[in-house]
């Protein structure tokens, strides 16, 4: 066993009392003074292991953390949130609680033990003998879970000075990190007709309805899901009376893309939409709010050195790739090297049944500590 191992392995009871401490501070994105408290927690226990802390203060959201560890012109960035989806009283329904090796709770998956594995892992690297002999930043957002509108313009600033970013999201099913993320994104369509009776002078009035109804099979067919293109109207509304020809109709359209070069074409069409109805128009807000993480040569590299340092540890570890996006998409489209998923192991993320296989957490956090000393060797 190697010496990170063994010591992440001694502090397994730390690191568990960590994530429920965390998960028992419920912190729903949407109520900024419950994410503060949890905030708060967390900012003693950053001190309480030797970092630095700044709050980055919101006015709209919860303040983020910012954390530093050790000094030095080179830097290795470790990115995860605290927000989480479940409302305040969730734990009354989905209770905190240890079972068949797991550990159950609102938030625990996604991502608060994620957050654990960080400071352990930066624990591991100051306590267990190899030192720290560059600057470990840690941020820890607030905003993730609604698009990290607050939390982006330092998130990329951050990235943009570190040699490394590695994401503490939950990982893939058995383990695996994530080496690719689609873009997504949220476009609403906005059309409008005349309204007329819908008995008496129907052809008098223009649908928007029936307008709405054609972008929506329009946009349909820019959806290729064997290349992993998707396009969804998922929320649809317009009319107001059954005898009334209706003048506005709305959609939400949830995209995915794999590519930046999809997300130009996609934009481009969603922006060239025009009314296929006399007397309607159609308008067009929105776009692609996270870019896609693609496995480029920089997320390959830290690939091979997770796998290398995971072979050190007595394990292999897999890669994939994941629809759903993260604050790793910003950083990776900056072109700087990213590796996700370097959280829990689990399932159950947004789901009743959200829990953390609790035997798989001092490994992830000896893992997380030996890719942050592999990068940072002279090279």
């Amino acid at each position: 066993m190697t010496p990170l191992l063994a010591f992440c392995e001694s502090q397994r009871d730390w690191l568990l009392e960590t994530i429920e401490a965390l998960v028992r501070l419920e912190s729903p994105t949407t109520d900024k003074a419950a994410v503060d408290r949890c905030g708060r927690s967390l900012a003693a226990r950053l001190v309480d292991i030797g970092a630095r802390v700044t709050r980055v203060e919101s006015a709209v959201a919860g303040d983020h953390l910012l954390a530093e560890i050790g000094a030095g012109d080179r830097q290795v960035l470790l990115l995860g949130h605290f927000d989480t989806v479940w409302p305040v009283g969730q734990l009354e329904r989905m209770p905190l609680k240890r079972e068949a090796g797991r550990l159950y709770g609102p938030g625990t998956f996604d991502m608060k033990a994620g957050l654990a594995i960080g400071l352990l892992a930066a624990r591991a690297l100051i306590e267990s003998g190899g030192g720290l002999r560059a600057r470990l930043v840690m941020l820890w957002t607030t905003d993730e879970e609604v698009g990290s509108q607050t939390s982006r313009a330092v998130i990329e600033d951050r990235a943009q000075r570190s040699e490394a970013v590695l994401v503490l999201e939950p990982s893939l099913p058995g383990g695996a990190v994530k080496t690719s993320r689609k873009g997504c994104g949220q476009f609403e369509l906005d059309v409008r007709g005349v309204s007329a009776h819908a008995g008496i002078e129907p052809g008098k009035g223009a649908s928007a309805v029936h307008e709405l109804a054609h972008q929506i099979v329009a946009i349909e067919r820019l959806q290729d899901l064997a290349r992993g293109v998707s396009v969804n109207a998922t929320v649809v509304a317009g009319g107001s009376r059954a005898n009334v020809i209706p003048d506005r109709a709305t959609a939400t359209v949830d995209v995915r893309v794999p590519t930046m070069a999809d997300a130009a074409r996609i934009e481009a069409a969603f922006r060239g939409l025009t009314p296929r109805l006399r007397g309607t128009s159609v308008d067009v807000a929105g776009g692609l709010n996270r870019p896609p993480l693609e496995r480029s040569p920089g997320v390959a590299w830290l690939y091979e050195l997770a796998r290398g340092v995971a072979r050190e540890l007595g394990r292999d570890l897999e890669e994939g790739g994941t629809g759903g996006g993260s604050d790793g998409n910003f950083t990776g489209a900056l072109g700087v090297p990213t590796l996700d998923g370097l959280g829990a192991i689990g399932e159950g993320a947004h789901a009743l049944h959200e829990h953390v296989e609790m035997a798989s957490l001092p490994w992830k956090a000896a893992l997380v500590a030996g890719l942050i000393t592999r990068v940072l060797e002279p090279r």
